[in-house]
């Protein structure tokens, strides 16, 4: 029986994601597939890289700087978090991402974007990092309004968390039948309707069908919260969440909360890896 991670998205509450992962990578713990969407594909790939500690030291490190993430940024160049410098300039020149490792691992990696023209999710295996593949990167995590499309694979793509922002159901379809579920959310959050209804439609009136989807996320997430609980009840799917809301803004650049959120997972993940070891020996 294939074992699988999936990760969901939430910005810089992956930070939490992560201290689970490098606990999990300094068990010696493996997946036989990885799927991530938005930031948990953006920072996810470093499990597949083996390279505990990059997504924090990273994030870190550049939290000062314009090119990264910043309004500035976004003025310039219509993305918030910087397409050339965040997603290539980074990662092959300053905090270099292993892709020899990432490409030789066998682990499958694949990342969750939406179609811009249909508003359904796009998924493809990243099998190495080179252009094309950080490409993707960026694409699954393009939030509408604060960045552009990325055009890529015959598609105009944007964040993977419009379309589907928990994606155990296609990870299962792929033969992925035991799956740990990495969620940035608490036990018992429930998804509202966004406010920001008024300026999906200003913003992001080229792409009709993405504006409809922003309307219905809310129900389409609680929907697959209900589908995890339930698969966790027949004992296919383990849930890892934070026990209370993670403090934190996707794109703050706090860093005392960057280094507390990613404490915090490690934390968790320390407290529950017998949990964790158990449920993966299990066939």
């Amino acid at each position: 029986m294939k074992t699988g991670l999936v990760l969901e998205g939430g910005g810089l509450r992956v930070l939490f994601s992560t201290g689970i992962m490098d606990v999990m990578m300094e068990h010696g713990i493996r997946f036989d597939g990885i799927i991530g969407v938005s930031a948990g594909a953006t920072m996810g790939c470093n499990y597949k890289s083996e390279q505990p500690g990059r997504s924090l030291r990273y994030n870190m490190n550049m939290a000062d700087d314009w090119r990264y993430c910043s309004l500035k940024s976004w003025i310039r160049t219509g993305n918030l978090v910087g397409a050339e410098f965040a997603y290539h300039t980074l990662p092959l020149e300053i905090d270099i991402f292993d892709n020899i490792t990432f490409t030789r691992n066998s682990t499958d990696f694949c990342v969750v974007c939406t179609d811009t023209a249909t508003a359904t999710p796009v998924y493809h295996r990243v099998e190495t990092m080179n252009h094309e593949g950080l490409e993707w990167l960026r694409a699954t995590a393009s939030l509408p309004i604060v960045s552009q499309a990325v055009n890529i694979g015959g598609f105009k793509l944007l964040d993977g968390g419009i379309a589907d922002s928990i994606p155990l159901k296609y990870w299962q379809s792929e033969g992925y039948q035991r799956n740990i579920v990495i969620l940035t959310q608490p036990a018992g959050f429930r998804k509202k309707r966004t406010k920001l209804m008024p300026v999906f439609h200003l913003f992001c009136r080229k792409y009709p069908a993405i504006v409809k989807a922003m309307a219905r996320r809310h129900k389409m997430y609680n929907a697959q919260l209900d589908y995890i609980q339930e698969e966790a009840k027949k004992g296919n799917t383990l849930i890892l969440c934070p026990e209370k809301p993670l403090r934190i803004g996707r794109t703050e650049m706090n860093r005392q909360k960057m280094q507390d959120i990613y404490q915090a997972g490690r934390d968790y993940a320390r407290q529950h890896i017998d949990e964790i070891k158990e449920f993966l020996a299990t066939e």
